[in-house]
């Protein structure tokens, strides 16, 4: 494994071997390597802890790179290349000589190197906008929904209020997950073996007028706070048998959330790349 120190200089030319050509290239400075490491990294879809967790460090030191917070130590380059699954070239933004133009790509250079400089920044942005929308064909489908700040609880109560806020977060979609408007975390094990610490639950929100039917597993808001129960005959229930039904007074409010329909499984969060297609295609969201 590469050495895991962290270089804070502010130099920005060095050599080094690229593993896969065994030629000598020089470093650019800084801000090149952290826009090709975050660049790179998103468009392989992989998340900054994931990275680092291939790398040997964390999630943070990731981040600080593509932030020019810090640079990585020239040592790692040849692993972030494999983890990338690029060349040093491409890390460094530099042409690699081993990779020889076509006549007509020739041809092409040297047409746009005759161009202005804002004739050039037009054929740079038609350039982007053309690879993101053949990259934004095969982005699947994406639904956003609302992580509340507070977690349903399973036998302990979690304060919260009836208007439900929280984080966007954003899941590919299929059939159940278009039929929720929320994402509930589970706190404690009332629910097992169903649902248990930690899961998150899929809730469809279900508006008044409307009504869950005994036996159906909801979200429930009683006072200031929130459970998933099971609806019983004026009374919420417990799937497992050590916890006894709650029962309220009349001076009580329980207000019913929405249905829980589903647990929501770790492969249903959208990917960094995907989130950044969707948030581009959609930018009102």
């Amino acid at each position: 494994m590469a050495r895991k120190s962290i270089d804070h200089s502010t130099s920005g030319k060095g050599t080094v071997i690229d593993m896969k050509t065994q030629q000598l290239i020089d470093i650019p400075k800084l801000p090149i390597v952290c826009d090709r490491i975050r660049h790179y990294r998103i468009q392989r879809g992989i998340e900054q802890k994931a990275m680092g967790s291939l790398l040997g460090i964390s999630g943070n030191t990731i981040c600080n790179w593509e932030n020019g917070r810090a640079r990585p130590d020239i040592n790692l380059l040849p692993s972030i290349c494999k983890v990338l699954d690029i060349s040093l070239y491409q890390l460094l933004g530099e042409a690699d000589p081993n990779i020889k133009l076509t006549p007509h790509e020739t041809n092409l250079v040297a047409q746009y190197r005759d161009l202005n400089q804002g004739h050039k920044c037009a054929v740079d942005t038609l350039i982007d906008s053309l690879l993101f929308a053949q990259t934004s064909e095969h982005c699947p489908k994406i639904k956003k929904l609302i992580i509340p700040d507070k977690s349903l609880a399973a036998g302990i109560g979690d304060p919260t209020e009836p208007d439900i806020t929280g984080t966007e977060t954003y899941l590919y979609s299929s059939p159940l997950v278009d039929r929720a408007d929320f994402i509930f975390g589970v706190n404690g094990d009332s629910m097992e073996p169903t649902y248990h610490s930690g899961d998150k639950v899929l809730v469809q929100r279900i508006y008044d007028g409307s009504s869950l039917p005994i036996g159906d597993i909801g979200a429930f808001s009683v006072g200031n706070e929130m459970y998933i129960k099971k609806r019983g005959e004026n009374c919420l229930l417990s799937l497992n048998p050590d916890y006894p039904p709650m029962v309220f007074n009349e001076e009580e409010s329980v207000y019913l959330i929405g249905k829980v329909i589903g647990i929501c499984e770790e492969s249903d969060f959208a990917s960094e790349k995907d989130i950044d297609i969707y948030l581009r295609l959609n930018p009102d969201e």
